[in-house]
């Protein structure tokens, strides 16, 4: 009896984690992003308020983990569907942001909620390293294999890109996002040029100015 609970309850934590986190989203614009999001999606999704917390011990810091894993598994759904190796490296770059910032945006309203979340300071760090995470995913899906200090500066410049980009895509629109998206390109394929300007410890105040952005337009 208690092997079969043991195989079970992967499936049923990563059930309802997906339930705790679309009932998150729906609140998300009215509730904010917060402990009271975590308690009510909870409810909504038919959880106790101690499930919830074996669930998500860091609650909402834990939602938006689940939602940035989210953005990132969609992104590869579409993304599988691509070899990269058929494109340019600029052309790599370009979809593979563009991807990502259209699936996150399958959030809507309740991104707004997330970034003022992540501006509070205790949780910058949190968006810096989700935003990082994304980078390098997305940097491995494009055939990138370096090591040295290129790898953290590589990483650190597209986190920019990311978050600004899908700033300008919620407040400006899909034009101007696409313009940016291109000039920031230029950045990178001059790789040298421009990274002294993007250093990986520099990201958090990049990452907060975007955040800033998409919170308060």
């Amino acid at each position: 009896m208690g092997a079969e609970a043991d195989e079970t309850t992967p499936d049923w934590a990563a059930e309802a984690e997906q339930r705790v986190l679309d009932a998150a989203l729906t609140l998300a614009p009215d509730t904010g992003w917060n402990a009271r999001l975590v308690t009510r999606a909870a409810a909504a999704a038919g959880l106790s308020l101690g499930d919830a917390e074996l669930l998500l011990p860091n609650g909402a810091r834990d939602l938006a983990a689940l939602a940035a894993q989210r953005h990132l598994d969609r992104t590869f759904e579409r993304l599988q569907r691509v070899d990269p190796q058929a494109l340019k490296i600029r052309e790599r770059i370009r979809l593979a942001v563009e991807t990502k910032v259209e699936a996150t945006l399958e959030d809507g309203p309740a991104l707004r909620a997330q970034a003022g979340f992540f501006l509070l300071p205790p949780n910058l760090p949190l968006a810096v390293r989700l935003f990082w995470e994304s980078a390098d995913a997305l940097w491995r899906w494009a055939g990138d294999t370096a090591t040295d200090e290129n790898h953290y500066s590589k990483r650190a410049i597209l986190a920019v890109i990311l978050a600004t980009t899908l700033a300008i895509r919620m407040n400006s629109g899909q034009e101007a996002a696409r313009e940016h998206l291109a000039a920031r390109i230029d950045n990178v394929m001059q790789f040298e040029r421009w990274k002294a300007g993007v250093r990986p410890w520099d990201l958090s105040r990049h990452v907060a100015q975007a955040l800033a952005r998409l919170r308060y337009r």
